[in-house]
């Protein structure tokens, strides 16, 4: 019983985070997120001071934009696995 529970609860996060990111809200964020890694992900302006900075906010970025892909990939594998037990 617990278990379900808990598929209950992973199937509403996963559900909730896909409705926000279909929203025109998270569409702009993700557009405003690829400007600023066009202009982040160079090594103008970098020095070995903070040449470790700009790598954790160009990967922070990368995160963020992969993020609405692969949760419905997570979400779809999820309910795959699901239905075949």
């Amino acid at each position: 019983m617990e278990r379900n529970n808990m598929d209950i609860n992973l199937q509403k996060y996963y559900e909730s985070r896909l409705d926000m990111m279909s929203s025109t809200a998270w569409k702009e964020l993700m557009e405003d997120v690829q400007k600023m890694l066009d202009a982040t992900n160079t090594l103008s302006g970098a020095t070995p001071e903070n040449l470790g900075f700009k790598q954790g906010e160009v990967s922070i970025m990368r995160w963020l934009l992969a993020l609405a892909d692969t949760s419905d990939k997570v979400y779809e594998q999820l309910k795959d696995q699901d239905a075949n037990s």
